[in-house]
């Protein structure tokens, strides 16, 4: 099995670092066209670019923050101007701001549900008229397995993946007749610049908790974002599905 997406054009949130740069490369490697956006982070989105213009890759990029709107609607505009057409979106921008539900901040719940939900629903909401228009259409949300469980001290950060489920369920219930699928990613602990700061004793625990005695890798979940936009996964919509190496079916916590 074979997917190629020459000619398509795939949007990736969050692309310049971690997950969000291995997806830019899997689905460039694709033969897609790539735009993508970061925010506040330079150093690292000028080595993406410079990789991407090395492997001659059709592409554009700009600083947005999906929090947004506004900022949203303009990157959009612009990606339909200069390619005409957008099929792909994955929602993977993400941030965190850790603390106990009584110790959260009023700006660090806000935050993180503003980047991570409010953002993913006004992406979507940017691109599903143009989608309607081609008659067809891909959006990848990129949730968690904590969504599915429950996590001490990321409250916030599990309001906003469980919320990315819902929205999930209810944009592909909306944009089904339009011949566009919604589905989610839920992954499990991975190594990425985001998870880097994390304590040593949480990273050990992820571990344990992996029935398949590993963690897993930003290409894990990459692979299933490139089936999921793919004509393979036509009849998939609205679903939830877990990258995590069997970590959501241990009991510990």
């Amino acid at each position: 099995m074979q997917i190629r997406f020459n000619g398509r054009v795939v949007w990736i949130t969050g692309g310049s670092s971690g997950l969000g740069r291995t997806l830019v490369e899997t689905f460039a490697r694709a033969g897609a066209t790539i735009v993508w956006n970061h925010y506040r982070d330079p150093e690292q989105a000028a080595r993406l670019l410079q990789w991407l213009h090395a492997h001659r890759v059709p592409t554009w990029m700009d600083e947005v923050d999906v929090a947004d709107s506004g900022a949203v609607q303009r990157f959009v505009d612009t990606v339909a101007e200069r390619f005409g057409r957008i099929d792909v979106l994955i929602n993977n921008a993400g941030i965190r701001d850790d603390a106990v539900a009584w110790k959260m901040r009023d700006d660090a719940w806000r935050r993180v549900i503003d980047v991570n939900l409010t953002g993913a629903f006004f992406c979507s909401r940017a691109v599903i008229p143009i989608m309607r228009r081609q008659g067809q259409g891909r959006i990848i949300m990129i949730s968690s397995i904590n969504a599915l469980r429950g996590k001490r001290g990321i409250s916030n950060y599990i309001a906003a993946k469980a919320g990315l489920i819902g929205l999930t369920r209810a944009l592909a219930t909306e944009t089904a007749r339009f011949g566009i699928t919604v589905n989610a990613i839920a992954p499990g602990m991975m190594r990425t610049p985001m998870t880097a700061t994390l304590p040593p004793e949480v990273i050990a625990q992820a571990q344990r908790e992996a029935v398949l005695g590993f963690l897993t890798e930003p290409r894990d979940v990459a692979a299933l974002a490139l089936f999921l936009a793919s004509e393979y996964a036509r009849a998939i919509t609205g679903e939830v599905i877990r990258v995590d190496a069997g970590q959501g079916l241990s009991s510990a916590q």
